[in-house]
């Protein structure tokens, strides 16, 4: 299983555009957007993190699927716009997996080769040995390597793509690299972060 971030949707791009400049307004601007809004969304977007000057990107809904290992995910959660809409579960779908595929391909294969063991040794379970089932399963739940990967729809926003991205995009992490260029890509995005695409 590659690592994989895509099918990105996203909304309210122009709207937040257009409210970049509701600061300096007497009355909410509601006509289409124009180059004096884009570059003046551009100049206050590119603006250091935190001092509040960036707030318009807020208004920039992403959703995307990331099919990513577990040890990614750890460092994924810390975001706090970084939500999951819903994602693949262990607890319903951890037999049905297949390990090798489901793996990045660094994982020890003798670890892989253990998590088939325990599967194996599960299914040869009784079920009617419902406790011994039980344990059984919590073994191999417990056993899962931080290569194993699974997917997840999340929604975030501009702003918070923008920490992330200054936060990762020289991680020793090549998954960091990988979502990082991804969401360069995203409508305007660098633009309005202040950073060019290659």
């Amino acid at each position: 299983m590659n690592y994989y971030v895509g099918n990105a949707s996203v909304y309210g791009l122009e709207r937040a555009i257009k409210a970049s400049g509701n600061p300096m307004r007497t009355k909410i601007d509601t006509s289409d957007v124009t180059d004096k809004d884009v570059m003046r969304a551009e100049r206050l977007g590119s603006t250091r993190g935190g001092e509040g000057h960036d707030n318009f990107l807020k208004g920039i809904t992403v959703q995307m699927d990331v099919v990513a290992p577990l040890f990614w995910w750890k460092e994924a959660q810390r975001y706090h716009w970084f939500e999951f809409v819903s994602s693949q579960s262990t607890m319903h779908c951890l037999l049905k997996f297949d390990v090798s595929e489901q793996c990045v391909p660094d994982t020890d294969p003798f670890v892989i080769s253990r998590i088939k063991e325990l599967i194996a040794a599960y299914n040869a379970i009784d079920e009617e040995k419902k406790d011994e089932k039980k344990a059984a399963w919590r073994v191999i739940v417990a056993s899962l390597p931080s290569g194993f990967c699974l997917g997840a729809t999340m929604v975030t926003n501009y702003q918070q793509l923008k920490t992330m991205y200054f936060q990762r995009k020289d991680h020793k992490l090549q998954e960091w690299h990988v979502f990082c260029d991804y969401i360069l890509g995203l409508p305007l995005f660098a633009k309005l972060i202040g950073v060019e695409k290659d």
